[in-house]
């Protein structure tokens, strides 16, 4: 494994927690290596993976491991221990964390437009209906998990009128409420194309809750002191591979489904992709959008998993991202 020689007490129990995946480049990819944590692949993998997959990292003079973990969580617990140099994930994480004495930052924001909603059994007719419900989600301040709080707020019902569950990744979550163990589940769109009879959405994420981020470039304090350059160009390699992505559909659904193992006619690869083109859902120039983010503090604040806001500044380093975007617009 990429991480043997350097493996730590903590890096164990955070394999041991998760189903973890290790994808690398080839023996003959050549730079200094960047360890970067992510989602299990999922049917919008091509869009994830296309800077380790298809050379941009190399381009870049970096070799990028890739490791992924089940949530949010794990990946922060891995830049914190040290295992990795960055992950995506979203940014109410990093509040928590910062709040903690936690020194991680946000670098950018890739795909600024939630793909996930409520999605209920049929006979669940209004949201008023969840209440005394079960709704799968998955460990607490990770997406899911918020997801589901905030958007249940907009219609007045609050946590405790619902029992949200912890059920782990997309898939689980979806078999969950497929399967009859809980009446409603936050998941990704990816499941509409082949949605199973008796389920239907009733709340869209992008609806409820516009300015809800879903994935952040994040790192921390120490590799940006030590690693500054390397993590400009890292983000320089993804701002190329997503421009790309989004401007070749059959190349980045063929890396979906080559990533997936994707059986023949899978309509979920492009209907992710088309749905994410159409809503602007990605955004490869890596923004770091302060309205948003302080929306998401505010929310963070009611459900009382922060005191108080937390600066920006505090929580960001924008200047990295702008010194890869001059690289990337200047040619390189």
């Amino acid at each position: 494994m990429i991480f043997a020689k350097t493996r730590t007490l903590a890096f164990a129990v955070l394999t041991a927690a998760a189903t973890v995946g290790l994808l690398s480049q080839p023996a003959a990819a050549q730079g200094k290596t960047w360890r970067h944590a992510l989602l299990n692949a999922k049917a919008d993998a091509g869009f994830f993976m296309m800077s380790a997959k298809r050379g941009f990292a190399e381009k870049q003079g970096l070799k990028l491991d890739l490791l992924q973990v089940k949530d949010d969580q794990i990946g922060l617990k891995a830049l914190i221990a040290g295992e990795v140099d960055s992950f995506e994930g979203g940014p109410q994480g990093v509040f928590a964390a910062v709040a903690r004495g936690a020194d991680v930052k946000i670098i950018g924001c890739h795909w600024v437009v939630l793909p996930h909603g409520i999605y209920v059994r049929d006979d669940i007719h209004t949201v008023a209906d969840l209440k005394g419900k079960s709704i799968a989600v998955s460990s607490p301040n990770t997406m899911p998990d918020m997801l589901a709080r905030f958007a249940l707020a907009k219609y007045g019902i609050t946590p405790d009128q619902v029992k949200l569950a912890a059920v782990g990744g997309d898939r689980e979550r979806y078999q969950a409420l497929a399967g009859g163990v809980v009446e409603g589940a936050v998941v990704s769109n990816e499941y509409q194309p082949s949605m199973a009879k008796g389920i239907h959405l009733m709340i869209a994420g992008p609806d409820a809750v516009p300015n809800f981020l879903r994935v952040c470039m994040i790192t921390s304090g120490k590799v940006l002191a030590e690693r500054g350059d390397d993590a400009v160009r890292f983000l320089a390699a993804e701002m190329q591979a997503l421009r790309y992505a989004l401007s070749h559909k059959a190349e980045t659904v063929a890396l979906t489904e080559e990533i997936i193992h994707s059986k023949p006619g899978d309509p979920r690869p492009a209907f992710v992709y088309d749905d994410a083109v159409a809503h602007h859902a990605v955004d490869p120039e890596l923004p770091i959008p302060a309205a948003k983010l302080e929306w998401m503090q505010e929310q963070l604040i009611k459900a009382g998993k922060l005191k108080t806001p937390i600066p920006l500044a505090q929580v960001s380093a924008p200047e990295y991202r702008e010194k890869a975007l001059k690289l990337v617009n200047a040619g390189h």
